[in-house]
């Protein structure tokens, strides 16, 4: 079993870094495998709405000159997800939401199913609703979303300052732990005959402006 965290800060080295480690730490010592992958520091195409990638049906963003689609593959090839974000102007870094649409768009068939969860750090506000932010993307793409004793959120400004924040820490052991937990659980109903859900065919897509009176 193996969980990808995806730290999506423009800095390797931050607090939002230390965090998701201290997740993978928990992970770890369950016996489950990880990696962290940085967004890096440069520019992230944001989604034209281009559909092309729903045309071709390859699970590939058509832009290919950045993370978006290596990504991609490493989510779908984890068995969970665990997504971090700083908080800058109250809710996620730019580059992540940037990266987030086009990765669920392009991909998201290939992350359904698999439990996953957003943390938030901050220096002091934020974390709640960029945590929450994060969680829609799996809210709608039948994702479990895996819990801790709080909101999966830390606090610290200057690189390190994170680890100060001993409830923050044991938020993030405990999310690990509960991520191995269920990944475990998930196997043994795989083992004992009980396969993922199936979506019904045809789902209904209900819009608010009726078009027949458009015309």
């Amino acid at each position: 079993m193996k969980v990808l965290l995806i730290n999506g800060s423009a800095r390797p080295k931050g607090n939002t870094q230390r965090a998701l480690e201290e997740v993978a730490g928990a992970l770890n010592d369950a016996g489950v495998e990880t990696e962290i992958a940085w967004i890096g520091a440069k520019a992230i195409h944001g989604c034209t709405a281009c559909g092309t990638c729903g045309r071709r049906g390859d699970n590939k963003c058509v832009f290919a000159d950045d993370v978006c689609n290596e990504l991609i593959q490493k989510a779908g090839e984890a068995d969970g997800l665990i997504i971090g974000s700083p908080v800058y102007y109250a809710g996620m870094n730019g580059s992540l939401v940037s990266l987030l649409d086009r990765m669920f768009y392009a991909g998201g068939s290939l992350f359904r199913f698999k439990p996953a969860a957003g943390i938030a750090v901050a220096r002091r506000a934020g974390t709640t609703l960029t945590a929450d932010q994060i969680d829609k993307y799996f809210q709608i793409n039948c994702m479990p979303l895996v819990s801790s004793t709080y909101w999966l959120v830390a606090h610290g400004r200057e690189p390190g300052q994170t680890c100060a924040d001993a409830e923050g820490m044991y938020t993030m052991r405990t999310l690990g732990t509960n991520m191995a937990w269920l990944l475990k659980c998930i196997e043994a109903g795989k083992a004992a005959g009980i396969p993922a859900p199936k979506l019904e065919p045809n789902k209904p897509w209900t819009h608010f402006v009726r078009e027949d009176l458009l015309a």
